[in-house]
C-alpha cells in the first residue's frame, strides 16, 4: 500500500518558494516590486539567479493586477502574504501546481500525482485542490486498494471450488457467473 499524500508539503514548499523569490525579487529595488521593475528583473541574470526567481518573476508580470490588490503599482509583502494565505485556504489551481512546484524542487513524485489526480481529487470540483482533499484522496486511494487486495484473496481463496486457474477482480457473485459462462 502507498504512502498517504501529504498535501502540507506541497503547499510549504510552493509558500516557501514564493517567500523566498518575493524577498529576493523585492529586495533589488528602491521603490518596491513594481511591474516594470518585474519586467527588468526576467533581463537580468543577476537577479534571476535560479529557475524559481524566474518563473516567479513572470507569474507575477502575468498576474500583476490580481496581487496588486490596493492598485498603488506596487507589489508589497502584505499583498504576497494574502496571496499565500489565500492559497492555503482555498486550494491550488493545476496550473500553479505545475508552474510552482516544478521550480521548487518539491517532490516530483507527489506533484505528478497530484496533476494527474487533479479532477479526483477537487472533490468540489472548484478548479483547486486544498491540503484536506489531496490527503482525503491519498487514504481513499489506500483503502480501495486494500478493498480489491481483500476481495481478491477472498475470491482467489475460493478458487478450490471453482478452479485455481481464474483471477478476477470483480465480486463473488461474479466470479460464479463468470465461470458459468466460460464453461
Amino acid at each position: 500500500m502507498s504512502n498517504k499524500l501529504n498535501g502540507q508539503s506541497l503547499f510549504t514548499g510552493i509558500n516557501a518558494g514564493l517567500t523566498n523569490a518575493f524577498a529576493q525579487l523585492s529586495g533589488q529595488y528602491k521603490d518596491g516590486l513594481t511591474l516594470e521593475n518585474l519586467q527588468k528583473s526576467l533581463s537580468n541574470t543577476n537577479i534571476i539567479n535560479n529557475n524559481y526567481n524566474a518563473t516567479f518573476a513572470s507569474y507575477l508580470t502575468s498576474n500583476f493586477s490580481s496581487f496588486d490588490k490596493n492598485g498603488d503599482g506596487i507589489i508589497s509583502s502584505d499583498e504576497i502574504q494574502n496571496y499565500m494565505t489565500n492559497i492555503a485556504t482555498q486550494g491550488l489551481t493545476r496550473d500553479q501546481i505545475a508552474t510552482f512546484g516544478n521550480a521548487t524542487g518539491l517532490s516530483s513524485s507527489l506533484q505528478e500525482t497530484v496533476l494527474n489526480h487533479f479532477d479526483e481529487i477537487d472533490k468540489n470540483h472548484d478548479g483547486k485542490v486544498t491540503n484536506q482533499e489531496i490527503q482525503s484522496y491519498g487514504v481513499e486511494s489506500d483503502l480501495e486498494k486494500q478493498k480489491i487486495a481483500d476481495r481478491n484473496k477472498m475470491v482467489n481463496g475460493m478458487s478450490m471450488f471453482y478452479g485455481s486457474d481464474t483471477k478476477y477482480e470483480g465480486s463473488m457473485l461474479d466470479y460464479k457467473y463468470l465461470d458459468d459462462k466460460n464453461t
